[in-house]
């Protein structure tokens, strides 16, 4: 092993935070106006953060509650109809209200840290577009309550099944819907904004830490794609209450056409819920290996390939409908093509471990998962995209696993490594390192126990969306339901090893790893609320 290198010198910076007198013009009110009022960005990051996790665990009982019916053949806890809403609200949730929310808790947060710029540029509108978000998911989560029940149609909400089959709460769902594209418009417009408008004297787009890169580039995506949802759900509203054919073959639409404007949306939309990942696991790897970053100008060209060609590759998800021969080998040789530059990221971050002074502290430990496993995702995405492989495991448990093995591993992995990274400059104390190795091989064991089965019983052709199977599915069934609960207990050594953060252990100091290099470690920990008011003097450390 290579020896470890001497810690570097901290980057230079004028004021770091304000102190005393200035302070006290911006005494925030007292209790609960406080957090409905607020505009400061650390604290409505810690909104976004606080209840994304709270959706997480909703989300997670949902998906518990389909993995309890699948334990074993047969109907066993609930009837099909509430099985199609829960596996339906589990997508929704995790989706739109766990996962997009955590990394945008995340982004106001350490954005702004990151560039050395006192705030977000549009304050105000950032304490709007949250508080969207508890108003959009409890309208959505009321739908259960409903008379005929909550969505029933898949997180995909194909049409006609969402539009002339679905119970009358379909109404309410796409007006949820509806707010929470706003919130994210709202959202990534300031974040653009922050990012190309504040950044501190010195600091080039290039000399950005890659989370502030990889959520530029996520910003604009979002900007780019939540108005075709926003048209695709508006279209549904029409043909619900209004007459209108659009989806509807019998007054001259076409069902197809549903799916090409969700796609159209839906896919880029995969790489929003991953980028801000890559941006996470590119700030740790290169801390805990304590070298430079392999690679950091062919990281951000590879970051801007993934979000170009994920608008050419919608249709791979439609290998099924009848598409021409063409279409199918124009989408499958795209889709392909989308490996490559997620190739280059990995061997980066490969490249950037080998022969480094490696240590495994939490944030590593998740971050090396992240790389392994979302590899394997990776892997089983290009089976995915040979158009006549897909006809065999299209609508299998095979995609389950598939896309799963991006999100779990991936995206929510890359969102706990963050957190136990940015842990310590939020709360002033280091996380518990025994409960969060608990929680580290707890959530493995318990993610590959859940997802890997699933890739057997798929290509074995176990249907998804299905409450009952064969018996010959039944032990793969069994071990993942195993895994599911396991994982879901798991996340409750999360939040005691957060609380207990919060509440005091090990202090921090302002540089709290020892190979970490970025702006945000020349601020004080905890975080002061106001830091930067005076811009920080960035000197360039070499990529």
């Amino acid at each position: 092993m290579a020896p470890k290198l001497p810690p570097q010198p901290p980057l230079e910076h004028s004021s770091t935070a304000t102190t005393g007198g200035a302070a006290a013009h911006h005494a925030p009110p007292r209790g609960m106006l406080r957090w409905l009022l607020t505009t400061n960005h650390k604290e409505i990051g810690s909104l976004y953060l606080i209840f994304s996790l709270i959706m997480f665990f909703i989300g997670g009982i949902f998906a518990l509650v389909v993995r309890a019916e699948l334990f074993q053949p047969g109907l066993q806890l609930v009837n099909p109809e509430f099985f199609n809403q829960m596996t339906t609200m589990h997508g929704l949730i995790m989706v739109f209200a766990a996962v997009m929310p955590a990394f945008t808790g995340l982004a106001n947060w350490m954005i702004p840290l990151q560039i050395g710029a006192p705030d977000m540029a549009l304050p105000r509108l950032n304490n709007f577009s949250f508080w969207l978000l508890p108003v959009a998911f409890l309208l959505l989560l009321s739908t259960l309550l409903m008379p005929g029940g909550g969505p029933n149609f898949g997180w995909t909400f194909y049409a006609p099944l969402s539009t002339t089959f679905a119970p009358p709460s379909t109404t309410f769902f796409i007006l949820s819907l509806h707010i929470a594209g706003i919130s994210s418009i709202l959202g990534a417009i300031n974040i653009v904004a922050t990012i190309l408008n504040m950044r501190a004297p010195g600091m080039r787009m290039m000399d950005m830490p890659l989370f502030v890169w990889t959520w530029l580039i996520t910003a604009f995506l979002l900007i780019a794609v939540m108005p075709v949802l926003a048209g695709v759900i508006t279209m549904m509203l029409m043909d619900i209450n209004f007459g209108t054919s659009f989806f509807s073959a019998a007054g001259g639409g076409d069902p197809v056409l549903f799916q090409h404007l969700f796609w159209f949306f839906g896919h880029p939309e995969v790489y929003i819920m991953i980028l801000p990942a890559f941006g996470i696991v590119s700030a740790i790897i290169p801390t805990f290996a304590r070298k430079p970053l392999f690679g950091y100008a062919s990281m951000v060209y590879a970051t801007a390939s993934i979000a170009l060609l994920s608008f050419l590759v919608w249709a791979h998800h439609m290998f099924a409908v009848g598409l021409p021969v063409v279409a199918e080998l124009f989408f499958m040789y795209t889709t392909m093509l989308i490996a490559v530059p997620t190739g280059v990221k990995v061997f980066n971050w490969i490249t950037t471990l080998f022969r480094g002074s490696i240590t495994f502290e939490p944030p590593m430990l998740f971050s090396l998962a992240f790389v392994v496993l979302f590899t394997i995702g990776g892997f089983s995405g290009l089976m995915l995209a040979i158009a006549p492989a897909d006809f065999q495991y299209h609508d299998t448990y095979f995609v389950v696993a598939h896309f799963h093995y991006v999100l779990v591993p991936g995206a929510v992995f890359a969102i706990m490594a963050g957190v136990y990274y940015w842990l310590p400059k939020w709360t002033g104390h280091y996380p518990n390192v025994r409960l969060s190795q608990w929680h580290f091989w707890l959530s493995v064991i318990g993610v590959n126990l859940t997802f890997f089965p699933m890739h057997f019983s798929g290509l074995a052709g176990m249907p998804r969306r299905i409450p009952d199977y064969a018996l010959q599915f039944a032990d793969f069934n069994l071990v993942s339901s195993l895994g599911a609960f396991m994982f879901g207990a798991s996340q409750l050594v999360f939040v005691a090893v957060v609380i207990l953060c919060v509440r005091g252990g090990e202090k921090a100091p302002a540089k709290a790893w020892d190979g970490a290099e970025d702006l945000e470690w020349s601020v004080p920990s905890p975080a002061p609320l106001h830091t930067f008011e005076t811009p920080p003097t960035f000197s360039p450390h070499l990529h």
